[in-house]
């Protein structure tokens, strides 16, 4: 009987460590498949993390470079408007040393042909003796000629009804003459 108890109790055993064993294998197996879930879900999230990464940083990039592109337009205009403004201050000094009596008694002429000189007021910066005598026909036939402040040179000949007048001041020749040199390739 002894031998049918000790039987019994290393059965008894056996099946409880096969029992053990069983459950502790699908404890483990169970274990493993949800670790490797969890490192398969971190690799995912890694790489999706990885992705924006690399979107955010193309953004950035291109940002940085539109950025830097409209600097060097910005820095290009900038550069150009001053070189305007320059060409235009010169083209205004030419023209002022340029616009002599002798000259303004010819533009005037050339503006007053074929019109009536009695209809008409010539504006200037300076009446002077040499512009007197340049147009003393048109004077004599009733034209006017007067100093105003808002000519710095040239003039504006005015209808003295007020009907018009056309412009020939510096600043209005410089105007005309500008976009020769705006269209200038930098």
């Amino acid at each position: 009987m002894e031998v049918q108890i000790q039987d019994l109790v290393t059965s008894i055993r056996k099946e409880g460590v096969d029992a053990a064993n069983a459950e502790a294998e699908t404890i483990l197996a169970n274990a493993k498949k949800k670790a490797d879930e969890i490192v398969s879900k971190a690799k995912a999230e890694a790489e999706a993390e990885k992705e924006t990464a690399e979107k955010e940083i193309a953004v950035l990039k291109e940002s940085a470079r539109v950025s830097a592109d409209q600097a060097k337009r910005d820095a290009v205009l900038a550069f150009r408007t001053e070189v305007e403004k320059e060409y235009e201050k010169l083209l205004k000094r030419d023209i002022q040393k340029e616009l002599s009596d002798q000259a303004l008694g010819k533009l005037i002429r050339a503006a007053l042909q074929g019109e009536d000189p009695a209809a008409y007021q010539a504006e200037v910066s300076e009446v002077s003796e040499g512009l007197k005598n340049e147009l003393a026909d048109e004077i004599q036939k009733g034209l006017t000629i007067c100093p105003t402040k808002g000519v710095k040179a040239g003039f504006r000949l005015a209808s003295k009804d007020g009907s018009g007048y056309f412009d020939c001041t510096d600043e209005e020749i410089a105007e005309m003459m500008m976009p020769y040199f705006r269209n200038l390739e930098i």
